[in-house]
C-alpha cells in the first residue's frame, strides 16, 4: 500500500512538473514561439540579453542604451524572434536596410553612425559561421542601426533644445518600433518607405541634391589657395591668382563654361569680374567685383567646408515642424533675410532683415504664432535694456527721457514724467519699480510697425528708423529683435485676407495713423526664426553664409561625440 502510494505521488509530481513546464513557469529547454508554437532557438535568449544590456560591442557606437526602450519593445512583440533573418540568411528586407545604410551619406548624414562598411564583413561572417551569437548579433545590430538612422533622417540626431533652441521635436517622433514591424521588417518597398521619413519641404531637396553636387566638387577641386594682396585687387588690375580664380569659379558655376577669356593673361577683367560678382552674392558679400581680404576669405574656403554647411543645414531642416495651420514667415538669422510663404509654398515675399548682435544679444532661434499688428506702437524698453543703458544714461543727463521722446511709467502703464528726472524717479527706474517707453512717432526704435507673436524672449518684427543700415552686407546689429526693411510690405502681407488693408492703407496708418492701432490677425501665422548657413532658392543657386553665432561650430562639436546624442 505504502509503495503504491508512493509510486502515485511520484506519477502526480511529476505531471505536475511537466505541466509548469508547459505553462512556462519553468524551463528546461527552450520556450515556444507564442505565435507560430515553434521552437523558440537560443538566438532568442542571446538577443534577450543584448538587449537588457544596452550595449553592442559590434557597433561603431556600442551604446545604445538611448534606443534600450524602443528595441526592447520591437522584439517583445515577436518574443524575440529574429527579425532580419530566414534559416540563417539575411531577409530581402534586411538587405535593403543595409544597402540603405551604406549610402547614409547622400543624406546629409554618416553612414558610418549605422555601421556603413562593416556590414559585408557581418554577412559573410554570417554565412561562414552561423552560430546563435553570431545570428542574434547580427539582429540586433540591424535593428539599432535602422532605428538610428529612421529617427535621424526624420527628427535629426541632437535634439534642437540641447542648444536652447525652442524647437519641439516630440510631436513628430515616431513609434519606432511599431514602424519598423508594420513599414520595413514587413514591408515591399523598404527604400521609398524610408525616403518617406524625410522632411517634406522643397528646400530641403534643394539642400540635398546640392550636397551631392558638392561632394563631388571637393573631389574635383585642387585646394590651390589664392595669393591675398596687401591691398585688394580691382577689375582691370594684374593679379597672379588668375589662373586659379578661373578654374575654381568655373568649378563652381560662376564663370560659364563658354566664358571667352584670354588665353595666359593674368589681367582680372571681363567675364571674370562678373563671376566674381556673382560668388559675392551667393556669399552675403556685396557685389562690388573687387578681390578684398572678406571675398578672398570665401574663395579660399575648402569646398570640404562647405559640404559641412549644407549637412548640418539638412540636420537643422529636420528640427522644422512638418506642419502649419498657416504659410509660415520664416526667418533666416545667417542670411539676415525673412520670406513670408504663400499657400502653394512658394515665397510671397522676402525681406532683409537685420537680428540681433552677436555675443550677448543674440537672436533666439524659436517658433511662434503670429496674432496682431501694431502701427504706431510704443517702445516699451525691456528691463535689460533699461538697467543697462538708459538709466546710466539718466544719471549722465538728467533731461535725456524728454530728449529722446521717451516716458517714464507705472507698470500698469500709467505716465509719471516725459521730463526732468528727479532723484526719486531715478531710483525707482534703478529698482524696477518704474519702467521707461518710447513715444510712437518715426524716431521710434520700433518704427512705425510691430507685428507681434507673444514669447517670453520680447522679440518680435518691426519696421526701424535706421535704414542705412539695411545697405551693410552684415546686419547684427539689434538688441535681438528682427527690423525687417519691407516692413509695409510685410504688414500687409499678414492682413491680406483683410481686404480693407491695402498696402496704401497699411502706409497711411503708419505715416499719419492714430497712435498704438491694434489690428488683431483673422487667423494667426506661424513664424519660425531658424539657423541656417547654407540657403538653395528656388533657382537652386546656393549661397553660403558666416557662421556668426556659433551655432554650426557648437552642432559639429556635438555631432563628433557620436551617440547616444543629448536627446
Amino acid at each position: 500500500m505504502a509503495q503504491t502510494l508512493g509510486v502515485r505521488r511520484y506519477a502526480l509530481t511529476s505531471l505536475l512538473i511537466a505541466a509548469i513546464i508547459n505553462l512556462g513557469w519553468v524551463s528546461d529547454r527552450p520556450s515556444k514561439n507564442v505565435a507560430t508554437g515553434a521552437p523558440q532557438p537560443e538566438t532568442n535568449v542571446a538577443l534577450r540579453d543584448m538587449v537588457a544590456a544596452g550595449r553592442l560591442s559590434d557597433l561603431r557606437w556600442p551604446n545604445f542604451s538611448d534606443y534600450s526602450v524602443q528595441v526592447k519593445s520591437f522584439y517583445e512583440t515577436s518574443n524575440y524572434a529574429s527579425a532580419w533573418l530566414k534559416d540563417g540568411e539575411p531577409t530581402q528586407q534586411a538587405t535593403a536596410v543595409i544597402e540603405v545604410l551604406k549610402q547614409a551619406d547622400s543624406k546629409g548624414l554618416n553612414a558610418e553612425d549605422y555601421d556603413g562598411s562593416r556590414w559585408p564583413a557581418r554577412v559573410s561572417g554570417l554565412r561562414q559561421s552561423p552560430s546563435s551569437d553570431a545570428q542574434a548579433r547580427f539582429d540586433a545590430a540591424l535593428t539599432v542601426c535602422i532605428m538610428r538612422y529612421i529617427s535621424d533622417l526624420h527628427i535629426g540626431r541632437v535634439n534642437p533644445r540641447h542648444f536652447k533652441f525652442n524647437l519641439d521635436v516630440g510631436p513628430k517622433k515616431y513609434d519606432l518600433p511599431a514602424f519598423l514591424r508594420e513599414k520595413v521588417v514587413n514591408g515591399s518597398t523598404i527604400e521609398a518607405e524610408l525616403d518617406g521619413v524625410e522632411p517634406p519641404f522643397a528646400g530641403y531637396k534643394r539642400t540635398q541634391q546640392t550636397l551631392a553636387r558638392y561632394v563631388a566638387l571637393a573631389r574635383q577641386d585642387d585646394g590651390e589657395q589664392l595669393p591675398v594682396p596687401a591691398k585688394p585687387i580691382e577689375p582691370g588690375a594684374s593679379y597672379a591668382g588668375v589662373p586659379r580664380l578661373t578654374r575654381l569659379l568655373r568649378l563652381l558655376g560662376d564663370l560659364p563654361a563658354d566664358a571667352d577669356l584670354p588665353d595666359g593673361s593674368n589681367v582680372y577683367a571681363g567675364p571674370l569680374v562678373a563671376a566674381v560678382q556673382n560668388f559675392q552674392k551667393r556669399h552675403g558679400l556685396a557685389p562690388d567685383g573687387r578681390l578684398g581680404p572678406q571675398t578672398l576669405k570665401q574663395l579660399n574656403t575648402p569646398l570640404t567646408f562647405r559640404v559641412e554647411q549644407l549637412r548640418l543645414t539638412l540636420e537643422r531642416w529636420r528640427w522644422v515642424p512638418y506642419q502649419f495651420t498657416q504659410p509660415p514667415i520664416v526667418v533666416n538669422i545667417p542670411e539676415f533675410r525673412l520670406r513670408a510663404y504663400d499657400s502653394a509654398g512658394k515665397v510671397g515675399l522676402a525681406s532683409n532683415v537685420i537680428v540681433g548682435k552677436a555675443y550677448r544679444h543674440e537672436t533666439p532661434v524659436f517658433e511662434r504664432d503670429m496674432k496682431f499688428v501694431v502701427f504706431r506702437p510704443y517702445w516699451n524698453v525691456p528691463p535689460s535694456i533699461r538697467r543697462s543703458e538708459i538709466v546710466p544714461a539718466i544719471q549722465r543727463d538728467r533731461n535725456y527721457v524728454a530728449n529722446k521722446g521717451y516716458e517714464v511709467t507705472t507698470a500698469q502703464g500709467a505716465v509719471v514724467t516725459a521730463g526732468l528726472i528727479n532723484d526719486e524717479t531715478l531710483q525707482q527706474l534703478r529698482s524696477g519699480k518704474l519702467q521707461v517707453r518710447q513715444k510712437p512717432g518715426p524716431s521710434n526704435a520700433l518704427g512705425l510697425v510691430k507685428l507681434m507673436f507673444p514669447n517670453e524672449y520680447n522679440v518680435y518684427l518691426h519696421s526701424t528708423p535706421s535704414q542705412a543700415l539695411f545697405a551693410q552686407s552684415r546686419r547684427d546689429f539689434s538688441h535681438g529683435c528682427i527690423r525687417v526693411e519691407q516692413a509695409a510690405e510685410l504688414a500687409a502681407w499678414v492682413l491680406r485676407d483683410k481686404p480693407e488693408w491695402t498696402l496704401e492703407r497699411v502706409r497711411n496708418a503708419m505715416q499719419s495713423g492714430s497712435d498704438n492701432l491694434q489690428i488683431n490677425l483673422t487667423k494667426p501665422v506661424p513664424v519660425l526664426i531658424l539657423y541656417g548657413t547654407a540657403v538653395v532658392d528656388e533657382q537652386d543657386q546656393v549661397h553660403f553664409f558666416d557662421d556668426i553665432y556659433g551655432y554650426d561650430s557648437a552642432l559639429e562639436k556635438v555631432l563628433a561625440l557620436g551617440y547616444p546624442y543629448p536627446g
